[in-house]
């Protein structure tokens, strides 16, 4: 079910409605008094407000692109993924994100601090206001108040993790601060312990699971699982696995849930869903609670959803779906042998005679995951190549799948005359991701069949993905099996290391995981070098150590009064 996070808007204005002096004691129209807000309902409504921003967005649509749940990105256009898209011109300061050259003025970087800082401060607020109210007489249940100081907590959490990922140095808040304190807050302390507090409390506190209207809420088990990926970022392996495996154990087998369902909007919230942001249309028609971060992604030219081009897949991400004669990944880079290129760089006659290669062997979830020309995507049509892209010469022919909706429910999920803007819920943790989280803390712990296992589990569960068909062939050589076995611990963790990037591309993890496991450097290096050979505007990407975190934006620093240090 749907939940409209609805954001609490307090007006000043008033209405002199008489000119007797009892006019002075009237309850200002439009205004919320102070008796209203201290009152249950203003705590849950407060509350409501918190998790408004988990879609990353204050009012409005346009705007919230670097602030998208999906973090596609910093995540994904940060790393070897995907391009920025559209054209060279359209939205520079994304360019400086993707060649890895960000200034401490890029609007990208100031709109991820606000929009997360806000979630933050609205955490903090229905902190004080529960404080407020469970000391008078109108007041929640105890057990009430204990969740939703849970929930708020959870939230909070979970934008500071968004933010440490993103800038590392950052100042920590919370509700025992005042505004002039907060102001005044440096960013020297390392924030990972009170983000760890705040799940456990999550932990300790919530519900296992929500149902009904409730759906979507933070749950116990999605308190266990973020706070595993909180341990795991910190290298902390056997304290996460044990809440992975929790986790695990509390949902059906990963092979019986199909991949394809996380990304069907009629099909959210089921059994791989952990944790999501919850998107709706408006009773209105509205978009603003609906996944407005990822509208870019829009195609352009005649596509039945069409606006702005961005968020294409990389030459490189899609070759490394090829795999061997026994459908197993190419992890040691020779999937760059022999590029798939779709019809880029043809022209005139061949152009248009271009049918697809078939004899190309592809992991299934390609095509799940990249729409190219000649393939059908989703159910609107068969993908016919440039016609739905805005620049392919500046970032190639192809076009991403998850973040879409099918045509048939376009006219309910999506907002009218914009339908690049639609109710898709966005994923934060899902099942397949603790799965290989867990499948990484095993192999650390030096457990190679443990591992072996759960890496299977996720391809054996892709293995079952209907194949894509042009007339009555098959789209490509389609093959994924299971891995016999890893002969050592390094080839394990490798493996893993790629299985991730298959399962979640575009999903928003993958420059994080790079940074986590130290190989952003000789990874994206590497990257730069194979697709600047085909597309020369990624040629040369050089990454320093500064290049896996963000500059603090400049207005922050500058707004701090020299609390807030460079980092």
């Amino acid at each position: 079910m749907k939940r409209i996070h609805s954001i609490i808007m307090v007006a000043c204005a008033t209405a002199l409605g008489s000119c007797g002096a009892d006019f002075l004691e009237r309850t200002p129209q439009g205004e919320l008094i102070q008796e209203q807000i201290e009152s249950p309902a203003g705590v849950e409504g407060m509350l409501t407000g918190a998790y408004g921003l988990v879609n990353g967005n204050v009012n409005g649509t346009w705007g919230n692109y670097s602030s998208s749940p999906s973090q596609w990105l910093f995540g994904e256009v940060g790393a070897d993924n995907a391009h920025k898209g559209s054209n060279n011109g359209d939205q520079p300061n994304m360019n400086q994100v993707e060649l890895h050259d960000v200034s401490t003025t890029n609007d990208n970087t100031e709109i991820m601090w606000n929009r997360y800082y806000e979630g933050i401060a609205r955490c903090n607020n229905t902190l004080r206001l529960l404080k407020a109210v469970q000391a008078g007489s109108n007041k929640l249940t105890d057990a009430r108040a204990k969740e939703v100081e849970a929930e708020a907590r959870f939230l909070r959490a979970h934008y500071y993790f968004f933010l440490r990922r993103i800038f590392v140095k950052i100042p920590y808040i919370d509700e025992t601060m005042s505004t002039d304190q907060a102001m005044k807050t440096p960013n020297d302390k390392e924030v990972w312990p009170m983000i760890e507090a705040d799940f456990k409390n999550g932990i300790d506190n919530l519900p296992p699971e929500w149902t009904g209207g409730n759906i979507g809420r933070a749950s116990k088990l999605a308190a266990q699982a973020y706070l595993g990926k909180v341990l795991l970022y910190q290298k902390k392996y056997p304290e996460a696995l044990v809440l992975f495996n929790t986790v695990i154990g509390a949902r059906p087998g990963l092979e019986t849930l199909p991949f394809e369902n996380n990304f069907d909007v009629t099909k959210e919230n089921g059994p791989e869903t952990i944790f999501a942001s919850q998107h709706a249309i408006n009773p209105d028609g509205s978009g603003d609670n609906a996944n407005v971060g990822d509208m870019l992604g829009g195609f352009y030219g005649d596509a039945p959803v069409s606006c702005c081009g961005f968020f294409q897949p990389t030459f490189d991400l899609v070759n490394a779906f090829k795999v061997s004669p026994a459908g197993l990944p190419l992890i040691d880079g020779t999937y760059r042998t022999n590029a798939y290129k779709s019809d880029f760089g043809l022209t005139g006659a061949a152009k248009a005679a271009y049918r697809v290669d078939t004899t190309f062997a592809f992991d299934p979830r390609l095509d799940f995951t990249v729409g190219r020309r000649g393939v059908l995507y989703r159910d609107w049509d068969t993908m016919p190549g440039d016609a739905w892209i805005r620049d392919p010469a500046y970032a190639g022919p192809f076009v991403g799948v998850k973040h879409m909706v099918d045509g048939s429910v376009r006219g309910t999920e999506t907002v009218a005359g914009a339908p690049y803007i639609t109710s898709l819920n966005v994923n934060i943790i899902r099942l397949a991701d603790v799965y290989l989280m867990a499948a990484e803390c095993y192999i650390e712990q030096n457990n190679l069949p443990a591992a072996l296992a759960l890496v299977n589990n996720v391809r054996n569960r892709a293995a079952k993905l209907p194949l894509k068909r042009i007339g009555n062939s098959r789209a490509a050589k389609y093959n994924v099996q299971p891995y016999v076995a890893f002969a050592s611990q390094a080839e394990a963790r490798n493996a893993v290391r790629f299985e991730r990037r298959l399962e979640l591309a575009l999903e928003g993890h993958r420059f994080f995981d790079l940074v986590r496991w130290g190989i952003a450097k000789q990874t994206l290096e590497s990257y730069s070098a194979f697709e600047g050979g085909i597309l020369s505007a990624f040629n040369g990407i050089v990454i320093e150590a500064k290049d896996e975190y963000f500059p603090i934006p400049q207005q922050q620093i500058d707004r701090s009064q020299g609390a807030l240090k460079p980092n």
